[in-house]
């Protein structure tokens, strides 16, 4: 029970109307209990990580199994950010075809990231696997949907790359695309077997229950305020009393705040929504049947995907409007469904929500080092499952005497968008005009 000091009391309470307001069907559904340590203020550690999300919670994990201290800070609750938003597709590699991905890094580089993101899901997996995270995971493959010719025509060129690289994907024709899916809408599909799904949430709080195990200190509720600079080492100030760390990582991605000057304006960032109906009992036996999620080639992508419980869940680009009942989204989710899923008939909606997506101009991450002894890794452009947990590995490398040369990426600097903001604005509006559209065609 709750009956200690007034300390403990706030805390009860902050974790009470947290679970009366979820910040995403996830953590309402999310089989894995929340991690949270007391704060220990005046204490030193060797890392001080800001945010509680993949990257924070990853750079957690492994910076505690190599014997170092951890102790990281989350502002709100573990997964509250886009972590826990998630629609859950744990994709290999990037938004770009492979041979952008080369063009744009090089020939050292490029090679290297494309290898080691294309294993992503394949180390998510195994991670899931050896701490025996209950997040609801499937290993049967995403869908990259073609929404019109000319995208079938962008998925054979990324199979080709695929192809030359020995990695296993299949494209899909319409009748074998239809077959899978559920529907005749899709012009074909990328079928890629590295992929699958999970519960975000759950893989938040499963990777949170393995770093606390391995001896990280996990605190939420606590937001950090400002960062001072002591020599080589930081002062960490926080609302509730400051630690000293040797080193420090921010791992906020979309959710940066103004904690690092300049860091917030690196990126555009854009809302991206999901609805969830409630449970189908069955009805939706002949939509994706194997529980593949599945995305589309569409400039304002759409995705689909069916959880654990028989849920359908639908997203795209934008903001949620309105309520579960009623209002814009809700009629641009049951428009959809009617149109591409005619065998479903009506369905009822039991969640909904919206979070960040960090984009940068060439839609790669960054890794930043922004002094001496401090690091971020951001602009994850909506795949934060795998790159995430990967930088969060990598930080971890690189504070333990890996070479930063031998990085995903190299360390680049800083370097602001000043039109972003007017760009987030003018998505947003692209955005809400699709929903407008797509409601009724």
């Amino acid at each position: 029970m709750c009956n200690m000091d007034a300390s403990f009391q706030q805390d009860c309470q902050r974790l009470s109307n947290m679970k009366s307001n979820p910040v995403s069907l996830w953590d309402a559904s999310a089989e894995e209990e929340e991690i949270s340590r007391p704060f220990q203020a005046a204490s030193t550690v060797d890392v001080a990580i800001v945010g509680g999300g993949f990257t924070g919670l990853s750079t957690a994990l492994h910076c505690a199994e190599k014997g170092l201290s951890v102790q990281l800070l989350e502002a709100e609750q573990i997964g509250y950010g886009g972590s826990g938003r998630n629609c859950g597709l744990v994709n290999a590699a990037l938004w770009l075809p492979p041979a952008k991905v080369r063009e744009q890094l090089g020939n050292t580089y490029g090679p290297r990231f494309i290898r080691e993101f294309g294993k992503g899901p394949e180390y998510v997996f195994s991670l899931i696997e050896k701490h025996q995270m209950r997040c609801e995971t499937t290993r049967t493959g995403t869908i990259h949907a073609a929404h019109s010719p000319g995208g079938m025509k962008d998925l054979q060129g990324r199979m080709a790359e695929w192809k030359r690289l020995g990695e296993p994907v299949e494209l899909l024709d319409r009748a074998e695309v239809s077959d899978m899916i559920g529907t005749t809408r899709f012009h074909g599909g990328l079928l890629d077997h590295r992929a699958g799904t999970i519960n975000p949430m759950g893989y938040c709080r499963g990777l949170a229950r393995a770093a606390d195990g391995a001896g990280a200190v996990i605190s939420t509720g606590i937001r950090v305020t400002g960062l001072r600079k002591e020599g080589r080492a930081w002062m960490v100030e926080t609302d509730q009393g400051e630690i000293h760390a040797r080193n420090v990582i921010l791992g906020t991605n979309a959710y940066t705040d103004e904690l690092w000057p300049g860091l917030k304006r690196v990126f555009t960032m854009i809302h991206y929504f999901q609805l969830a109906t409630r449970p189908l009992d069955g009805r939706a036996s002949s939509i994706l049947p194997g529980k593949q999620g599945l995305w589309d080639t569409a400039p304002i992508m759409f995705n689909i995907r069916r959880d654990a419980f028989d849920r359908l869940l639908v997203g795209s680009m934008g903001k949620f409007m309105g309520t579960l009942e009623s209002g814009l989204s809700q009629r641009w989710a049951s428009h959809q469904i009617r149109k591409i899923f005619p065998q479903l008939g009506p369905v009822e909606f039991e969640a909904a929500w919206h979070g960040q997506i960090a984009m940068t101009p060439d839609h790669l991450p960054r890794i930043h080092e922004l002094d001496t002894n401090l690091f971020t890794s951001i602009g994850y452009n909506g795949r934060g499952i795998t790159t995430g947990t990967l930088f969060g590995k990598s930080m971890a490398d690189l504070l333990t005497g890996m070479p930063a040369v031998d990085l995903p990426l190299p360390i680049s600097t800083l370097t602001t968008v000043p039109s972003a903001p007017i760009h987030s604005r003018l998505y947003q509006s692209a955005f809400t005009a699709n929903q407008v559209i797509r409601s009724i065609v």
